[in-house]
């Protein structure tokens, strides 16, 4: 589906998005993009973990296309620097340039906040995720071999990276 730009708002999450959000990680979250596809037990859970306004939303008319999730990786003030991040886009608004979009966006957002550092993890057998995350700029910082077995083979969990300018 080609979309235009222009159509396209990035804002925080609201409660209001939450059943939307639900279905689109079980839509992209699947055994080739985590080490095991992500099912929410219910919205309490969910937004237990992804509370509004950890996550800047893509959307197009009233349809969450896409999200990029952020938090400290630790509660740790020596680590308050980092976010961790997280992102997904529905596979209809795929190579429409939305996750381009949250990525500068999250990128934007952390340096207002003084961050210096974004980190993600994605996992070898993911390889059009990894050239996403290059082409944006992250970098492999390191790499956790065989840490996952998925579909009857071991696979890497490769971290990336990308430092904030000031």
């Amino acid at each position: 589906m080609k979309i235009s730009q222009q159509t396209v708002t990035i804002r925080f999450s609201e409660m209001k998005d939450a059943a939307q959000l639900m279905e689109l990680d079980e839509l992209v979250w699947d055994r080739y993009t985590a080490p095991e596809p992500l099912h929410w037990t219910s919205r309490e859970s969910y937004l237990l973990n992804c509370p509004p306004g950890t996550q800047l939303v893509a959307v197009c008319g009233d349809v969450i296309c896409g999200y990029v999730g952020f938090c400290p990786p630790t509660g740790l003030e020596s680590n308050s620097h980092v976010y961790e991040l997280n992102i997904a886009v529905h596979p209809l608004y795929q190579r429409n340039g939305i996750g381009r979009r949250l990525i500068q966006a999250v990128k934007d957002l952390a340096r207002l906040e003084g961050k210096t550092k974004l980190r993600l993890r994605v996992l070898s057998c993911n390889p059009g995720a990894i050239a996403f995350y290059k082409a944006c700029g992250f970098q492999e910082e390191g790499r956790l071999a065989q840490e996952f077995y998925v579909d009857g083979r071991y696979v890497d969990d490769i971290l990336m990276s990308y430092f904030i300018s000031r």
